[in-house]
């Protein structure tokens, strides 16, 4: 068995002085002769140090990195699998049967479908077709992705354990179901820190208005780690970013001053505490000055093209709106942020699936194809891993009363799709097959633990060294599970 030494940060909280002399002396023995040799060079280096952040690796890798970033876009709610990426002509020709107990294998059920007394196969009203270089089957709802199909690394056999919103997505974005637990942008932000000091690491974008499971501030918070690792949100309107303005009558010159003096008591307090979240809200505060006059900056597209907003879309105009998002996501990357978050809601289709799914891809198909397409003609693709996906799938049976035009799916943890492209994803790659009823995988299954793995490695994080001490453990994003799945990997 291999045995991977897990490495992570050390608290110093709590620390008596003759712990921290023992175990901090051999390196300050070192610093010290360093400097007497060369005090010039240790200056300089320290000043380097302070204007950069390596996060806890330190800029050194555990294996060479194909990303250098992160586009996360975030289908909350379930998109099915059958009427976007996971053809099944036989659910059409069985439609109205019953589902066979040889397929369920008494798998549990949510208890919106589970005292059914029926559970009808319900195939898709809409059509499939074969693109790119490799035949693949995408759905006729999503034209503008099955143009860029073979940019793709499509995994048909994704499964969960959650069969609920809540801890499903939970679990997608911190990889447990159980709340508390870092965020992946709070990881990737901890383990590898910025490439932008005037941007955060990490920025969330939300579609507003739109109704469906409710977004919580913790999908995207630190949990345990220090809280300048937690995410961002930016909205559209006047205040992209909540309390960043000064209020009516305090200057910038004002601001910095008191800042200055803030950061003393803070000082001041983590020398008496030995508390590294004091150093947290140190940061965070200078990071919202510098927000002050960066976030302005990204947040105007009025230099975009014409070409570029017809190439996102007519909603690419309207601030907020998943097209505009995926504009301003491409930006943040421009600029440098290390992981950008975008959720779009209504994805949640108990009832009325084939008028809401078709509303949502028009939502949302131009933009996701779009945004590969402008990080590929800006040489950022390469190096930029998008993620399109959402927290579980959707059942092949019928929730509810089937009809010739209407149907609902449930909740389906069994098996989904996700996507990925550029970032050292494979492109044209369909990986994995599920049965005849995109109700169970079987060929090549992806776990979450497995699907954080393969994207922590192609960050060039080892998922088993990434750790954080905290109440006497190790953890990490991955729990103690997770393998990398190679042949995803360009």
């Amino acid at each position: 068995m291999n045995c991977h030494k897990c490495v992570g940060a050390v608290p110093a909280a709590g620390l008596s002085r003759r712990a921290v002399l023992n175990r901090f002396g051999m390196g300050l023995g070192g610093i010290a002769l360093a400097n007497l040799v060369n005090p010039q060079s240790q200056m300089l280096a320290a000043q380097a140090q302070a204007r950069q952040d390596h996060g806890v690796l330190g800029g050194q890798f555990h294996v060479p990195p194909k990303a250098k970033r992160v586009i996360y876009l975030f289908m909350a709610g379930g998109p099915s699998q059958m009427e976007t990426f996971d053809y099944k002509p036989a659910l059409n020709q069985r439609n109205g049967e019953q589902l066979p107990d040889s397929i369920r294998q008494g798998q549990r059920l949510t208890g919106m479908s589970g005292n059914q007394a029926s559970l009808p196969l319900a195939g898709s009203r809409f059509g499939f077709s074969r693109h790119g270089a490799n035949g693949t089957w995408v759905s006729d709802l999503l034209p503008h992705t099955a143009k860029v199909v073979d940019d793709l690394c499509i995994v048909r056999s994704m499964y969960t354990e959650a069969i609920n919103h809540d801890p499903a997505i939970t679990f997608f974005q911190s990889g447990s179901q159980i709340a508390g637990r870092p965020s992946m942008g709070a990881w990737v932000h901890y383990g590898l820190g910025s490439d932008n000091e005037d941007l955060p690491a990490f920025v969330v974008l939300i579609t507003p208005g739109k109704v469906d499971q409710p977004l919580y501030a913790r999908l995207w918070g630190s949990g345990f780690l220090p809280s300048e690792h937690q995410g961002v949100q930016f909205r559209s309107g006047k205040d992209a970013v909540l309390y960043l303005g000064n209020p009516d009558g305090v200057s910038r010159e004002s601001r910095r001053l008191l800042l200055d003096r803030l950061r003393d008591l803070h000082a001041h307090a983590a020398e008496q505490l030995g508390d590294g979240e004091v150093d947290g809200r140190i940061a965070q505060y200078e990071m919202s000055y510098r927000m002050q006059a960066s976030v302005p900056g990204v947040m105007d597209v009025a230099n975009e093209s014409e070409e570029t907003f017809e190439l996102y879309g007519p909603d690419s105009r309207k601030p907020g709106t998943y097209a505009a998002n995926c504009l301003l996501a491409r930006r943040l990357a421009e600029r440098g942020v290390k992981f950008v978050q975008l959720y779009h809601q209504g994805w949640d289709q108990h009832d009325n699936l084939p008028r809401d799914i078709e509303r949502q891809c028009r939502e949302t198909d131009q933009a996701s194809a779009a945004l590969l397409i402008d990080l590929k003609r800006r040489g950022l693709l390469d190096d930029t891993l998008v993620v399109w996906g959402g927290e579980f799938g959707r059942t092949s049976y019928s929730q509810g009363k089937l009809t010739a035009t209407n149907y609902g799916r449930d909740h389906h943890p069994r098996c989904f799709t996700v996507w990925m492209a550029g970032g050292g994803a494979k492109p044209g790659l369909v990986y994995g097959a599920t049965d005849d009823f995109s109700y169970n995988v079987v060929e090549r299954p992806v776990h979450v633990h497995d699907f954080h793995a393969t994207l922590l490695r192609l960050l060039g994080i080892d998922h088993e060294r990434l750790t954080y001490l905290y109440q006497g453990r190790r953890f990490r994003l991955t729990d103690v599970h997770g393998k990398v799945v190679e042949d995803l990997l360009a």
